[in-house]
């Protein structure tokens, strides 16, 4: 338990040490703090961090910087958010207005423009209503083995993809199994269409084909397109001015990271909670990927009432300023939700 003159050096360390990315010395905190007191005090509080692994040496500086556990401490009990200011609201406000056409511009838009403000990698997940539905699904010949296997959801979207069929598979057959496809998983949501597909369908599929998986992985192809969620990202090459090394294979690897959507997906949705609040993962929270120590990950989700919810996300180092850069996520979240209202009002209910 940390006394409250211990709970104010620790929080003057972290914002100090986050303005000017130097460790931060007793002498100079001592000048900083709000109330009066010695050097010589200064430097005994910070020795009790020290023993309790909130602040660190370095070894080229007398000064401390936090740890990640003192982030951690900083992020629960010490953080206070600040109000975005007026200039970036207006910026924010301004960049989300009209002109766009589609969603996706929107919410690619807005990865660039949360990239800029914070001048750090940025993410974005369009939102997505809770049961997208299975409204059909279809495969036509081209001659050759070839076909376009086609895919439509109850939210209009259409995902389409070439395949060369395995010789061996009867098109007469492979018409039954697409029909016995649509008279039972039709009207689903897709998270149970992909259950199924893995339970009982290839099961049935067997009434039809000798070897069914050459044509399921036609259909769990596409429908992993439909399936999954599409993420934006802005601000790719930030990554570069916070990376912790500069071992190219270990920059290629991150980059990689970044294109990984089923990786992205896992992390940025197990960061959520269920009070739609700001949550913050630090260093090895975000994933077991060492590639991810050095960083946080800021995420938040957004609201656009019936039409779903969708995520937002900010990545850059531990040592970034919490307070600006939460508030930042904050007022973006709720000004692209209102965005998106808007948008979803004036193209679908009209």
């Amino acid at each position: 338990m940390l006394t409250q003159r211990q709970k104010k050096i620790l929080q003057a360390i972290v914002r100090q040490y986050t303005s000017t990315g130097q460790p931060v010395g007793s002498k100079h905190l001592a000048e900083k703090l709000p109330f009066k007191v010695s050097s010589a005090t200064v430097r005994n509080e910070m020795a009790v961090l020290e023993d309790n692994d909130l602040i660190l040496k370095e070894h080229s500086s007398s000064g401390r910087i936090p740890s990640k556990r003192g982030y951690r401490y900083y992020v629960d009990n010490l953080l206070d958010p600040q109000a975005v200011t007026d200039n970036d609201l207006v910026v924010i406000q301004n960049s989300l207005g009209s002109g766009f056409q589609k969603i996706d511009e929107i919410i690619s838009h807005s990865a660039d423009i949360l990239s800029n403000l914070t001048s750090y990698t940025a993410f974005t997940l369009k939102p997505e209503q809770e049961s997208v539905r299975l409204s059909g699904f279809r495969v036509v010949p081209l001659g050759n083995h070839k076909v376009i296997a086609i895919l439509v959801t109850d939210s209009g979207e259409v995902e389409n993809q070439s395949f060369t069929l395995p010789p061996d598979i009867d098109t007469d057959a492979m018409q039954a199994v697409i029909r016995m496809i649509n008279d039972q998983l039709v009207g689903l949501p897709l998270s149970e269409v992909v259950k199924r597909l893995k339970d009982d369908i290839p099961l049935q599929v067997l009434h039809y084909m000798h070897s069914p998986d050459g044509f399921l992985d036609i259909f769990d192809n596409v429908l992993s397109q439909a399936a999954r969620e599409r993420f934006f990202v802005g601000g790719r090459l930030n990554l570069l001015d916070f990376a912790s090394t500069h071992d190219p294979h270990a920059i290629q690897s991150l980059y990689g990271l970044l294109d990984k959507n089923d990786n992205l997906s896992n992390i940025l949705d197990s960061t959520l909670t269920s009070d739609n609040g700001v949550n913050v993962k630090i260093g090895q929270e975000i994933s077991k990927n060492k590639l991810l120590d050095d960083y946080s990950l800021i995420t938040a989700s957004y609201n656009v009432e019936q039409y779903g919810r969708g995520i937002i996300a900010v990545l850059g180092p531990t040592r970034m300023p919490y307070s600006r850069t939460i508030g930042i996520v904050n007022a973006f979240r709720q000004e692209l939700a209102k965005r998106l209202l808007d948008f979803y009002r004036h193209y679908y209910d009209s």
